[in-house]
């Protein structure tokens, strides 16, 4: 049985309930009120009648003769005569009139007149007015008893009971439970309208799921959103946070976002506009995360239910991209140097060949004095370590093709090799290909400055171009800007163009306790300068000779 139906009986039976209740208890008080006022008619009139002068002065008389009164005489009396002239008039059982020993003065039944009355009369004849329902000869009745005082005062001489018959009690009670049956079956009737309105209205919200359906589906979410590495962002159709999951909280960086509009939320421009306008695919940086947002409508039969938006972290991507850009021009420059000496061993080995052993020995001489390769930048002698000076020179190749020289700076002071090869070479190829970039832009001809300076284990990096400098001034180079390239804020990969090398560099710099900073936004005659420090990049120079080997 469906939830629905389930609530629907619950309902209805309750009401029932409710209603049988109340008609019970309303039942009850009805006959309750048409037993007081059968006895307080019956009173009432009991009164009137004890009040009558000419009743009090014939009880008195009656009273005062110590005989029987003869039966006869009060079959035609005036007495009996007044009863049921009252009795007729106000459609009482009976009205009975007796003296101070209980005997029937009024009655009627002629036949019991003279006779002691068959119910209890002595707490009227002290004083006090009864009123009760008892038995008596003509049957089950409400009666009230009062007292009958002579004219002149002192105790009573007799009484005077009113009786009302059952049946004429209740006549009422059939009308008074038609109504109250009305009124239950009218309330019955609206409470299952009622109901019929909610269910409807509960199916309608529930989009048709029972509630066993509803625990399952939260504790599946609840599994779900939790278990997967993704942030997951469920937003109803007012842009208010719904769902939120732990890792969407950890990539966003906001706190506590249920119950609140997204564009609310402390998120950068581009992450709520991709949110607003519903685009997928987007990539922004959220400090120093690089992320990817795919936003998709919810819909159920055509009814729009609001937004989901994913979160991916592209951070070790886009960072192991860079390292595999690094690694693509080291290779590439390990080629043309192993190229270049290839070609020069030939030369050394058709000198020998030729006997021309003086000239092969001052051949030989001259290349170890210059390096198997010369990659044309000037003061990489003041390099001594071989990855950098492959990075550097590969690099410096690049540049050359777009117009742009690389030089090393009369500054560089580096006496240990490189430990970290492939952060220094993120960090590095980051900074030195943005700056070319930014050289191409400038004004020519175009160069870059690499200073490179050991601290012990720590590897200190400033980089310098000849571009226009950080526009427009005051921006933040490390933000992504959404026309890359456009200008030197938005100086990033040169490869990939994704304008996040800034963001990643200084995020590599940071998980090694170091950071990567503007040294100098530059202007129109300078171009900017950036600085990097890279702790545990270096092998300190006084090292173990097998560790600086390994």
């Amino acid at each position: 049985m469906r939830f629905a139906t389930r609530l629907l009986l619950m309902q209805l039976a309750t009401v029932t309930a409710v209603v049988a209740v109340c008609a019970l208890v309303f039942g009850w008080l009805g006959v309750r009120q048409l037993r007081a006022e059968s006895e307080s008619a019956a009173l009432n009139i009991a009164r009137t009648v004890a009040e009558d002068p000419d009743v009090k002065a014939l009880v008195a008389e009656f009273s005062a003769d110590p005989g029987t009164p003869d039966a006869a005489q009060l079959r035609t009396g005036a007495l009996q005569q007044i009863a049921a002239d009252v009795a007729d008039r106000t459609d009482a059982l009976f009205v009975v009139i007796t003296d101070d020993h209980g005997i029937r003065l009024a009655h009627p039944t002629e036949e019991l007149l003279g006779q002691v009355v068959s119910t209890p009369f002595a707490e009227v004849l002290e004083g006090n007015e009864v009123v009760d329902w008892e038995v008596g000869t003509l049957g089950e009745s409400a009666r009230a008893k009062v007292p009958v005082y002579p004219e002149d005062g002192g105790d009573p001489v007799g009484e005077v009971s009113v009786g009302f018959e059952r049946a004429s009690v209740f006549d009422d009670l059939p009308a008074l439970v038609a109504t109250i049956a009305i009124a239950a079956i009218g309330g019955l009737a609206l409470a299952a309208v009622a109901t019929l309105v909610l269910r409807r209205r509960f199916e309608r919200l529930t989009l048709g799921l029972q509630p066993e359906e509803l625990v399952t589906l939260v504790q599946n979410q609840a599994a779900v959103l939790e278990g997967v590495g993704d942030g997951v962002v469920a937003l109803d159709p007012d842009g208010v946070v719904r769902v939120c999951n732990e890792a969407a909280e950890r990539m966003l960086g906001i706190d506590a976002p249920l119950g609140r509009r997204f564009d609310e939320l402390a998120l950068p421009d581009t992450v709520r506009a991709a949110v607003r306008d519903g685009a997928s695919g987007v990539e922004a940086v959220v400090g120093d995360r690089v992320l990817y947002l795919d936003t998709r409508p919810v819909q159920r039969d055509a009814r729009a239910l609001g937004q989901i938006v994913v979160v991916r972290d592209r951070t070790d991507v886009e960072a192991l991209a860079g390292r595999l850009e690094t690694v693509r021009a080291m290779t590439e420059a390990l080629r043309v140097q192993r190229h270049e000496f290839a070609n020069r061993l030939h030369v050394a080995s058709g000198l020998i060949d030729a006997e021309r052993v003086d000239e092969a020995r001052a051949f030989l001489g001259d290349l170890t004095e210059r390096g198997a390769v010369d990659f044309g930048v000037a003061g990489l002698e003041r390099v001594p370590d071989a990855f950098l000076t492959s990075l550097l020179g590969a690099t410096a190749a690049t540049a050359r093709e777009r117009g742009v020289t690389v030089r090393i700076s009369e500054d560089t002071l580096l006496l240990s090799e490189v430990a970290a090869a492939e952060d220094v070479a993120a960090v590095l190829g980051n900074l030195v290909g943005n700056a070319v970039t930014a050289a191409v832009g400038g004004p020519r001809p175009g160069w870059v400055e690499v200073a490179l300076l050991g601290d012990g284990d720590e590897l200190v990096i400033t980089v310098a171009d000849s571009g226009g400098g950080i526009r427009p001034p005051g921006a933040d180079p490390f933000a992504r800007v959404a026309a890359a390239r456009e200008t030197e804020a938005s100086r990033n990969d040169t490869v990939h163009g994704h304008g996040f090398g800034l963001p990643l560099s200084r995020d590599l710099a940071r998980r090694r306790g170091g950071d990567v900073w503007l040294i100098d936004p530059g202007g129109a005659a300078a171009g900017a300068v950036f600085g990097a420090r890279l702790p545990g990049a270096l092998r300190p120079a006084d090292g173990n000779p097998e560790e600086r080997k390994a």
